[in-house]
């Protein structure tokens, strides 16, 4: 990936329902910051817009703080272009409180409803974009992974989905996990191991594609 501009995304994102309560998910940020670490030692040029994390940045990588759906979608289209590759590894709220209250809710009736309204899709905005980077999605499954996954890289464009089974057992706040990477065509297991390694395997394979489909490509129709 040597030269190549990389904007990656990971964590969690927060959506607020007052000024004290959040809606957010397990992501603990490791898998995205793996992936950052890994692909600036590939030698990329690494922006990392992360929500809110406990990690430290790793060495080379610039780090652009963010929190709601909407904070991250912004700050990514800031800087997405002359981008080469995107990669996707946030667990992005789907879903966002429609009013936050401005004051702290309090507990008075048995029972409240919280209306929700979708939130912006960061990942499929990007991929959308004309000669915009090669973009590589991540899905968190509970079942049906690859069927799932395989439907998402359809439905949003990707170039590529790497894909993983979560829950109780697996998949977020772990140290270790796997992924089935998907493309048009094709697909991988990346078997089950520390993040380091798998963000280390997944950044080898996403250079090789895109490497194929932009390098070679492009020098294919400039002989032609």
């Amino acid at each position: 990936l040597t030269g190549l501009k990389t904007v990656i995304t990971a964590g969690p994102t927060r959506e607020p329902i007052d000024p004290v309560r959040y809606i957010t998910n397990r992501s603990s940020g490791k898998m995205g910051f793996a992936l950052a670490a890994a692909a600036q030692q590939a030698g990329a040029e690494v922006i990392l817009v992360t929500g809110p994390v406990s990690l430290a940045t790793p060495p080379g990588v610039e780090r652009v703080d963010v929190e709601t759906a909407q904070e991250m979608y912004d700050a990514a289209h800031e800087r997405v272009e002359n981008t080469d590759l995107f990669i996707a590894c946030a667990a992005v709220s789907d879903y966002r409180p429609q009013v936050p209250s401005a004051r702290k809710i309090k507990r008075t009736d048995s029972e409240i409803n919280l209306e929700l309204t979708r939130s912006l899709d960061t990942l499929a905005s990007v991929a959308d974009i004309d000669d915009g980077p090669f973009t590589v999605g991540f899905a968190a499954e509970t079942e049906d992974v690859a069927r799932h996954a395989a439907e998402k890289l359809e439905r949003k464009g990707l170039d590529m989905i790497a894909a993983n089974r979560v829950g109780t057992e697996c998949g977020f706040d772990k140290e270790t996990n796997s992924l089935t990477v998907l493309w048009k065509g094709g697909e991988e297991q990346l078997e089950q191991t520390t993040k380091p390694i798998l963000a280390r395997r997944l950044i080898e394979l996403i250079a090789r594609h895109y490497r194929a489909e932009r390098i070679e490509d492009s020098s294919s129709s400039q002989a032609g």
